[in-house]
């Protein structure tokens, strides 16, 4: 019985961190140790993150982490199995290469938020800025507020959910990665058009909107964005 306990404690405790007195460089430390289900703690919380960059970057564990403040560059970058949530706003290169795991923020979210991802979920309750999903290779984003310009950029896989609206050039160059907007879209980019919201398009969305907790929101209401294919192959109008 006291063995249960002990492992159960174990389970549920909770590491705190404080940067405010822990070198940075320590801390990612320790959560790279934890790659390849080494021992250690399960959960985490971190304190006072200051902007700090790189925060939580380059995780290989199942593991949860807590962020309690705002984050700098490349927060929870190249990101792999574990949950991240920043109690705050994030700046430039959020959850960058993430390949599994959920990444989620509380506030907004600077450019280039789950750039080249590869899998995963990221989720900003607040805005995210230019260039968010910019060479997408498979992460699905969900934001609740609005992106800006060049944002899904030569996406090539994956889904970029905006509940609010889109900048400029939306989908430039886009592959094969599916975009749904509810807001206005200020202009589209090359190659990118609006296509058929379809049953399976709203039962996506759906699931999306679930796995970010949004709740409130009817997939009807969204427009999906994709490709025209005519980037695809050489044509002679292109050629200079």
């Amino acid at each position: 019985m006291r063995a249960e306990v002990t492992e159960a404690a174990e389970t549920t405790a909770v590491e705190v961190v404080d940067l405010a007195s822990t070198p940075l460089r320590e801390l990612n430390q320790r959560l790279h140790d934890l790659a390849g289900g080494a021992d250690g703690p399960r959960r985490w919380r971190i304190l006072n993150p200051n902007g700090a960059h790189a925060v939580a970057c380059g995780i290989d564990a199942e593991i949860e982490i807590e962020i309690q403040g705002h984050v700098g560059y490349y927060c929870a970058g190249m990101n792999k199995l574990a949950t991240v949530r920043v109690h705050g706003n994030a700046g430039p290169g959020l959850a960058e290469n993430i390949t599994s795991g959920t990444v989620m923020v509380d506030g907004n979210a600077s450019q280039s938020a789950g750039a080249t991802g590869r899998g995963g979920l990221l989720v900003v309750h607040g805005d995210a800025a230019a260039r968010c999903g910019i060479s997408m290779k498979g992460v699905d984003i969900v934001v609740r507020g609005s992106v800006g310009h060049l944002s899904g950029f030569i996406a090539q896989t994956g889904r970029l959910v905006v509940c609010g609206d889109a900048g400029e050039a939306l989908g430039d160059s886009i592959y094969e990665a599916r975009i749904y907007v509810r807001g206005a879209v200020s202009e589209l980019g090359a190659d990118c058009v609006e296509k058929e919201l379809r049953d399976e398009h709203r039962a996506e969305l759906a699931d999306l909107l679930l796995q970010a907790g949004i709740d409130d929101l009817d997939p009807s209401d969204f427009r999906r964005y994709g490709s025209a294919r005519r980037l695809y192959n050489f044509h002679v109008d292109n050629a200079y």
